[in-house]
């Protein structure tokens, strides 16, 4: 763990936790993937199993420097300064790249992923029955969750509070998309854009002296919806990180197989060339939830025309995987600059 770090490294921590942020945002992206190739996932993980027993005794009896310094606090505070600032942004501008610019989103994060398997890969030394066999079966898992159906949305609380600790796993376990599992139990919507941006919208309402919002029973709904889901996340943070370093620890390279796999496994997720198929109802009709939104069903994939829409695509995916390269290259310069 990192005892002194400089404004240059406070900054790039800053924008990891952006990057670690957005990309727990998009349907099929890890953020755990992000902390991988940053070179900064084992700290990350580490941090996380800081908040124990001990912890919250330092909390209790009010030795707050002590408890900030135990959870290694400026790492995690800055790191969680950029996600937050992340979610609320990437949330309002995701809405408006995915509606006018699709394809060209789908294809950088599909580049990014392809980036993301190389980079798990390219290291990995310890082939054999037992992993080969892991990464099959890491592969299947993938396929087979990509071809879901997706449920209803449902806002009860509990079940909120359960969507928290799953979304969750994604920063920890790299490959591991959380926002793709709200998709298919149906609240990604509702948890990771309606109620972001009604917390958004009620910031800015309050800043301007606007209180209105408490009449608003959809406002409020939507403000509880989205603190029980952070309290679901919270403890979803902490409870897997305590329970992946147990796994990494005993079964390392079994699990990175199928981390692997699971990435392979799941790129169809975020394949750029789909079509997006709605449920229907039985006269043939459109169905659509409690919000008047259309529910998706699946996608269909198709390959593309060769025109000068998927050219830019194609060059789209290559940013993408020059995107986790540069991430690579910034990690692994980090690491040698601090242990010089």
């Amino acid at each position: 763990m990192q005892s002194t770090r400089t404004l240059t490294d406070r900054i790039f921590l800053v924008i990891k936790g952006l990057a670690m942020g957005a990309a727990n945002k998009v349907p099929g992206v890890s953020g755990g993937v992000v902390a991988f190739v940053a070179g900064f996932y084992e700290e990350f993980i580490y941090s996380l199993q800081r908040v124990n027993k001990k912890a919250f005794k330092l909390l209790i009896n009010f030795r707050f420097k002590s408890f900030y310094q135990y959870i290694n606090g400026k790492f995690l505070s800055l790191l969680f300064l950029g996600m937050i600032v992340s979610y609320f942004s990437v949330s309002k501008l995701l809405d408006y790249l995915i509606v006018h610019h699709e394809l060209y989103v789908w294809s950088t994060f599909f580049g990014m992923i392809l980036g993301s398997i190389y980079y798990l890969s390219k290291d990995f030394k310890k082939w054999n029955k037992t992993t080969i066999t892991a990464l099959i079966l890491g592969v299947i898992a993938g396929v087979s969750i990509s071809f879901l159906d997706p449920a209803r949305e449902n806002d009860n609380l509990w079940f909120v509070f359960f969507c928290g600790i799953i979304s969750v796993s994604g920063m920890t376990l790299p490959g591991f998309s959380g926002s793709f599992i709200l998709i298919l139990l149906g609240n990604y919507v509702l948890l990771l854009v309606d109620s972001v941006n009604a917390l958004y919208d009620t910031i800015i309402e309050m800043v301007q002296g606007n209180f209105e919002f408490i009449n608003n029973p959809l406002r409020i709904k939507m403000l509880q919806v989205l603190s029980v889901f952070t309290l679901g996340s919270v403890t979803g943070l902490v409870t897997f990180s305590h329970i992946l370093n147990y796994i990494l620890k005993h079964y390392k390279f079994i699990t990175l197989a199928t981390i692997m796999g699971f990435i392979i496994g799941s790129l169809g997720v975020v394949w750029p060339w789909k079509a997006t198929i709605y449920k229907t109802a039985a006269d043939g009709s459109v169905r659509l939830d409690s919000a008047g939104r259309q529910i998706i069903s699946n996608y269909r994939r198709y390959f593309p025309e060769l025109n000068s829409e998927t050219y830019i695509a194609i060059a789209y995916i290559a940013l993408g995987i020059l995107i986790v390269l540069g991430l690579e290259w910034y990690g692994k310069h980090t690491r040698q600059h601090h242990s010089a």
